[in-house]
């Protein structure tokens, strides 16, 4: 990894001559580096931490002037929960996975002797444009070593004293390895995210982690494929036939484990027949978790019942703008879901055209125990993860054992859901032969295809 001060075209030629270098080296040759990396990081933890303390110092600061976000704050912290460890054993997760480059998964006989086969191949060069979170670096170097394509990265000024430790440690530690330094890049150069999403010749995707303003100014601004999302904002839907027990322990960790976070629940639909029955014990658990519930009429009357006075200020009235906000905070809008009795799914479709309609296509959930509303419910959501009886804080790369992950997309192209070394893939087709030409065949006379489909092996 370099740390440049390149100009944008410098650090994206370089990446592009590089990622040819890096897509011939074998899988020994990366993994070799996944390894220099995790033992330079481990051994500079400390350093690192101070680097992080000094970012939180400053951000700390702008937060309290409202130059900041609460949420930003909280994923800056490198020392937050384990944050630190989880990085390291990211990079230990990725190394173990098989070799994403060079899987075979369709050969076919176009004719004796012609062999058509296709094959996985890196994208070559992303581009990944990211506010706070300084693990982000180790996450996408790894990813990005181990799948053989090249990185650039751009983070925010608000990490900055972090990104240059943790980029300094792995450029140093990738001296010693067969992985060229430029292949994976930290751009220091302000104001460089629009240039480089001009560069189509060098980069060939980009991924943007970041607030939905960074998202949509890269999709309307980038000249490549951008693969991300914009929002997080997914709903649990709580059925007539849920488990109480369930319901509470799914909800409250889909909002508390992490209410920062894009896969932390932001809505909780309710059919009507559980206003009185398992809504309650769930809007008492997460109010003791200091959750604010933003209701509608019907919950909001329903809870009053059973909201104690002195917690009246955490039951408040909705409006229609609190099922469209991602609030990544403790906050979470509830709305209930009438039932049509001569539909048997009405309340289950209804849930559905709520999420499509107001969702962000990320991670949605049911809590039932029918599979049958489960099904029809994952069927008609159009979301990249739907979950049944699960938390929402369940969508992410290295919780689905991809290691761990670049972005999570909710694109209807190429990868989709947590994006791991499968979503930096894409397939090339290579055939071999004995000097046929296409004229030989078809008319009268001529060649005929077999078309005949091989093992893979």
């Amino acid at each position: 990894m370099s740390l440049t001060n390149a100009s944008p075209e410098q650090a994206a030629r370089s990446a592009k001559i590089s990622s040819r270098t890096l897509a011939t080296l074998p899988t020994d040759a990366r993994n070799v580096a996944l390894d220099a990396i995790h033992n330079a990081l481990a051994a500079a933890r400390e350093d690192i931490l101070a680097a992080n303390a000094r970012d939180m110092e400053f951000a700390k600061k702008a937060s309290a002037g409202g130059e900041l976000s609460a949420s930003i704050l909280k994923r800056l912290d490198l020392s937050r929960k384990g944050k630190f460890d989880d990085m390291l054993q990211g990079i230990k997760d990725v190394r173990a996975l098989e070799d994403p480059v060079g899987r075979v998964d369709l050969r076919t006989e176009l004719d004796d002797g012609l062999i058509l086969h296709r094959q996985t191949c890196p994208i070559g060069v992303l581009l990944i444009i990211f506010e706070a979170r300084p693990e982000v670096i180790a996450n996408i170097a790894s990813l990005a070593i181990k799948s053989a394509n090249a990185a650039i990265l751009k983070g925010g000024k608000e990490s900055t004293e972090s990104f240059k430790a943790i980029s300094t440690v792995i450029s140093n530690a990738l001296e010693s390895t067969e992985v060229p330094n430029d292949s994976i890049q930290l751009v220091t150069t302000r104001d460089a995210i629009d240039p480089l999403l001009e560069l189509s010749q060098y980069i060939d995707l980009v991924i943007p982690r970041g607030s939905n303003e960074l998202v949509k100014h890269c999709q309307r601004k980038a000249h490549m494929p951008v693969m991300g999302h914009a929002d997080g904002l997914c709903s649990i839907y709580i059925h007539s036939d849920a488990d109480m027990v369930m319901a509470v322990n799914v909800v409250v960790d889909s909002k508390t484990d992490y209410p920062a976070a894009c896969n932390a629940v932001e809505t909780l639909l309710v059919h009507e027949d559980v206003l009185d029955t398992v809504l309650p014990a769930v809007a008492l658990a997460l109010v003791a978790k200091g959750v604010t519930l933003r209701c509608d009429q019907p919950t909001k009357s329903a809870l009053s019942k059973h909201i104690a006075q002195d917690q009246a200020a955490m039951l408040q009235t909705a409006t229609e703008t609190d099922y469209t906000t991602e609030f990544l905070d403790l906050t979470l809008a509830v709305r209930t879901i009438p039932v049509d009795s001569q539909h048997p799914y009405s309340a289950v479709d209804a849930a559905i055209d709520h999420i499509n309609t107001n969702g962000s296509h990320h991670t949605d959930a049911i809590i039932t125990a029918s599979k049958e509303a489960a099904d029809r419910f994952c069927n008609g959501v159009d979301s990249a993860c739907k979950f049944w009886n699960c938390s929402t804080r369940f969508c992410d790369g290295m919780r689905f054992g991809f290691g761990t992950e670049v972005g999570i997309s909710t694109n209807k192209v190429h990868a989709r859901g947590p994006v791991g070394l499968e979503g930096l893939m894409i397939h090339e087709y290579r055939l071999a032969g004995n000097g046929q030409g296409a004229a030989m065949y078809g008319g009268s006379g001529g060649r005929q295809y077999t078309h005949k489909k091989l093992p893979f092996a």
